[in-house]
């Protein structure tokens, strides 16, 4: 097995409110062409403000996480939404969670339509009465009052190509969203959203929609979105297990989120990273791969990073 590289931290103090972003771990900074790092760079600012502005206007943690995650989704840079990664079949399967500290939480998986899969999930949670819904019709999600997409939408000329090149479902296994927030009453979120993995079968599954593997929020404790080789957060409940440290460990969150990167992914092989938020607006950013598309601002402006 070959060592993957250890875990790399970003560490803010508490604060007031907060926004901290993903676009997912994996990426390899010095094999990046230099167009699509200043893209990923622009988007990853963009998201970062779009969020960081609910939040300075007195907004909700989850208006901010929805603002941010809708942003990159709306971007080609990443694997979500518009730029998804495509099934062996050749078509898009999204997935999006998105959850609020009192533990009210939607998402939907195998889904087609949405234009924003975040925006379906959180119908989920604030429409209907379920939590995780399978292939939502074009008529629920009509009746809810989601912009419409045709499936052609989120495939890209890229995206074909490492359809094309890829003879391996792990190959191309990055590029999951997703943002965490605190807000000014000291209330969290947390949204994430993917296509899953290039050359996946129909029908997969991984970590993103399910609540408390790729994403969790709690106002006692944290506020986490994951991204990585989505089995291996499925198996380690990745998201919980970070609330889990802290309420019942008495772990602080740098130290929670580095032993559970090292010990339930790193330790079984696989690569990815996260951003968790707390309460008192405590934030970090980790991954153990070589890079992480990320961002965050805790008032004194954008921050982006890859590497």
């Amino acid at each position: 097995m070959t060592p993957l590289p250890p875990v790399q931290l970003t560490h803010l103090p508490a604060g007031g409110p907060a926004i901290a972003i993903h676009g997912g771990a994996g990426v390899d900074p010095a094999s990046l062409p230099s167009v699509q790092s200043a893209a990923a760079t622009a988007a990853l600012e963009a998201a970062v403000r779009a969020g960081r502005a609910i939040l300075d206007d007195g907004g909700a943690a989850l208006d901010a996480v929805c603002a941010s995650v809708r942003v990159l989704e709306d971007s080609e840079c990443f694997n979500a939404g518009r730029g998804a990664a495509l099934t062996i079949e050749g078509t898009a399967e999204l997935d999006a969670c998105v959850m609020a500290g009192d533990s009210r939480s939607g998402a939907v998986t195998c889904a087609s339509g949405p234009r924003n899969p975040v925006m379906a999930a959180r119908a989920v949670m604030e429409r209907s009465d379920h939590v995780l819904m399978a292939m939502p019709s074009l008529a629920l999600l009509e009746q809810w009052g989601l912009e419409l997409v045709t499936p052609d939408y989120y495939v890209t000329e890229a995206r074909r190509r490492m359809l094309e090149e890829t003879s391996s479902f792990l190959e191309y296994r990055h590029g999951t969203v997703g943002a965490v927030a605190r807000d000014a009453s000291g209330l969290v979120a947390a949204a994430t959203s993917t296509g899953g993995i290039t050359a996946q079968l129909p029908g997969r599954v991984g970590d993103t929609p399910l609540v408390g593997c790729g994403t969790w929020a709690d106002d006692a404790t944290v506020a986490v979105s994951c991204t990585g080789q989505g089995e291996l957060f499925v198996r380690g409940a990745v998201a919980h297990e970070i609330h889990a440290r802290l309420r019942w460990g008495g772990q602080g969150l740098a130290t929670a989120v580095r032993e559970t990167i090292d010990e339930l992914v790193g330790a079984r092989g696989a690569d990815g990273g996260l951003v968790a938020v707390t309460p008192a607006g405590e934030v970090v950013l980790a991954f153990n791969s070589p890079g992480m598309y990320r961002g965050y601002d805790v008032g004194a402006g954008a921050v982006t990073a890859i590497a």
